[in-house]
């Protein structure tokens, strides 16, 4: 394991963008709730400490709390926003509410040099940030002093050189902070001193030997979806440990259009991977037609799955070669986050078909997660890593229940044919427009809406289509992609022309925030 940073989360919905700059930075870190940062900072051991921000407020009784192990290590901490405020209260300084509250764009004016911006900021010169606080910083501890104020923060950033502890009261991590970056960059490699060893080439020797010390002589079962992550956790592992892994691909008969075929080929073909292809689509469907609740569609996805999956594991282990005693999956870090978010939060709604943490314990099989470390980008290039193609490695994230929530309403066969068949005109559209890389995610939806329509000389009575395209980096926040009105008005034409059912396409340019889950 890498030199690391421990992030502790105070319920902040950008503590995740922490994390992100930090890697991107080539340095490894974690995220852990601060109920939970004791155990973790004797079990990581790190380098360095970010405290994050949170809406709570410090002077309200049973607010969050860094441990004070933290802050008498030694190690080099900074807090970001709250983790300012809760640094200088538990230190000896004093916060208040009910003063001038700063939300938005700010600028800071820089009063002392600091290690924290050495090569970035000079005394004197003013800088954009983003400020989000209502609370503020009356007094800051003895030992620190003042290196930056804004127009409503007299204590915008605050020091303590010889322990090496900071704050800021705005936000690096955002983007709407032009030099953040850079700044979480001086402190973990100018402050804690890092490198920026955090590769996947480095990534994937740690975990082939992680996954052999892990599994031994034993027998792994992967679950494949058909997504990006599942296949990148099964080539890392059949690299790890080759025939003992056995991959099952329940196909609901819920994929977009050619892609159970293209799953079937890469691991058979492409790959040599042992692989169950189990064609479940008639017993999903049946299930779901005429269902209409999401969450209810969602829930009979995840049990028929696990059924579906438990009968494949008793024949695999009938086989005579030992029954396997542990199961693959392809969670990934931001699905780890929301299973322990401290505040709970919508994650067990939002994973109520993923299984993070597993199948149910009647089939007594230990998990392997090679990718639960991982950002979804981060995956993306571990899969190029490991030789995936790019049109695999590359394709639009895709949710596990699949067209099934892109078809809100009842489900029939008949409409989730139709929209199979305007989400592939949508997506070649935009291949052929040389988009398709710089989107991170377009799909078609059928509504449960059908308009009359005049088609040459008849009269239609047929379903809305939606298009959806946002640009995102890890898919925590999203902003609808601005296509020109040619664009659009051509894949409107060809999805009407060529897909019987659809009589009218709309563009949601409806923008994701932190912490809501796709349209559906």
């Amino acid at each position: 394991m890498p030199d690391s940073i421990l992030i502790i989360d105070f319920g902040s919905q950008v503590t995740q963008l922490i994390a992100r700059r930090l890697r991107e930075t080539g340095v490894y870190c974690e995220i852990h709730p601060f109920q939970k940062a004791e155990e973790a900072f004797e079990r990581l051991k790190p380098k360095g400490v970010i405290l994050s921000g949170s809406p709570a407020s410090t002077v309200d009784i049973g607010s969050p709390r860094a441990p004070e192990t933290v802050f008498d290590a030694g190690v080099p901490v900074l807090g970001i926003c709250y983790g300012e405020q809760t640094m200088s209260a538990q230190l000896g300084g004093s916060v208040e509410v009910g003063h001038h509250r700063e939300f938005g764009r700010a600028f800071i004016e820089v009063k002392k040099p600091s290690a924290l911006f050495e090569g970035l900021w000079e005394p004197g010169s003013r800088h954009q940030v983003w400020m989000s606080h209502g609370d503020k910083i009356t007094a800051i501890p003895e030992g620190f002093e003042v290196i930056a104020v804004s127009e409503g923060a007299p204590y915008a950033a605050i020091a303590n050189e010889q322990r090496r502890l900071y704050g800021v009261q705005f936000h690096p991590e955002v983007l709407h902070t032009p030099d953040g970056g850079k700044l979480l960059a001086n402190f973990v490699h100018q402050v804690v001193g890092l490198k920026s060893d955090w590769t996947m080439s480095a990534y994937r020797e740690q975990m082939i030997a992680k996954i052999r010390a892990q599994v031994g002589s034993k027998r792994v079962l992967c679950a494949l979806s058909g997504g990006v992550d599942s296949a990148v956790a099964a080539v890392l592992i059949h690299e790890a440990i080759g025939e003992q892994l056995t991959c099952v691909f329940v196909d609901h008969g819920l994929m977009r259009l050619g892609e159970s075929d293209q799953v079937v080929s890469l691991f058979r073909e492409h790959f040599n991977i042992p692989l169950v292809h189990v064609d479940a689509s008639d017993l999903f469907i049946g299930e779901l037609e005429g269902v209409s609740d999401p969450e209810t569609k969602r829930k009979i996805i995840g049990r028929l799955f696990i059924d579906v999956f438990e009968a494949e594991a008793k024949k695999i282990a009938s086989d005579g070669k030992g029954a396997p005693e542990f199961l693959a999956q392809g969670t990934l870090y931001p699905d780890v986050i929301e299973s322990v978010s401290f505040s709970g939060g919508p994650s067990v709604t939002i994973k109520s078909h993923h299984n993070v943490g597993g199948l149910p314990a009647r089939m007594n099989m230990k998990l392997v997660e090679p990718l639960r470390e991982l950002f979804k980008d981060e995956v993306r290039a571990l899969g190029r890593e490991l030789g995936l193609p790019d049109f695999f490695v590359g394709r639009h994230p895709f949710p596990g229940p699949g067209l099934a929530i892109r078809c809100p309403g009842g489900i029939t066969r008949e409409k989730l044919d139709i929209l199979r068949k305007a989400d592939a005109v949508y997506l070649d559209e935009i291949r052929k427009a040389g988009l398709y890389d710089t989107i991170w995610q377009a799909f078609a939806v059928l509504l449960p809406v059908q308009t009359v329509g005049v088609m040459g000389d008849g009269r239609t009575y047929d379903f809305v289509c939606a298009l959806r395209a946002v640009t995102s980096v890890d898919g925590m926040t999203a902003d609808f992609y601005h296509f020109d009105m040619t664009f659009l008005a051509d894949a409107a034409t060809r999805i009407i022309n060529e897909v019987k059912g659809i009589n009218r396409v709309v563009y949601d340019v409806t923008s994701k925030p932190p912490g809501t889950i796709e349209w559906e």
